[in-house]
């Protein structure tokens, strides 16, 4: 009595066939399988504080009202005037994400914020990375809502010269 199913010849080719496959792969790779390991993120020595110290500041700096907010960003660019530091670089980058900053702040920011992505040592590095990342794309969404700003007017335009021409007729609906 014959069973039903795989022959006796494809059975163990069955049982080789992911071997082979895997084999290939290995081949096709060159060899030896590396698995790329990401360098350990760096340890937050006592840079830590000076992170924790701008986070409060933003978050001060939020519950200000229009007058008291005006006043900070003009005690902070004073400040940056004096001294360029790290700390009065990401504070006066911190108060230009904030709304009811002045337009131009962002594009003054982001050339504020450059000299502390750039530097390789700066413990406050990687929080200028993202606001530049965010000043970047706040910008880019600007620019956007300006076209379609832009292009809803023109259409308004269009649309009351299309009525005008139809004699002041009521539109149908």
């Amino acid at each position: 009595m014959r069973r039903a199913g795989i022959g006796p010849r494809i059975g163990p080719f069955l049982l080789l066939l992911p071997a082979l496959l895997l084999a290939g792969c290995v081949a096709q790779r060159g060899g030896d399988v590396v698995q790329e390991i990401p360098p350990p993120v760096e340890d937050a020595r006592d840079d830590g504080a000076e992170l924790a110290r701008m986070l409060a500041f933003y978050a001060r700096a939020r519950q200000l009202t229009g007058p008291e907010l005006a006043r900070e960003q003009e005690n902070v660019r004073r400040a940056l005037a004096r001294s360029r530091t790290d700390l009065n670089r990401l504070r006066y980058a911190l108060l230009a994400t904030l709304p009811g900053a002045a337009p131009g702040d962002e594009a003054r920011a982001l050339e504020v914020l450059e000299p502390v992505t750039r530097s390789a040592d700066g413990g406050l590095r990687g929080l200028a990375l993202l606001m530049t990342a965010f000043l970047q794309e706040q910008r880019r969404l600007e620019a956007g809502t300006q076209g379609l700003q832009q292009k809803l007017d023109a259409l308004m335009t269009l649309e009351r010269n299309m009525t005008g021409r139809e004699g002041g007729a009521p539109r149908k609906k």
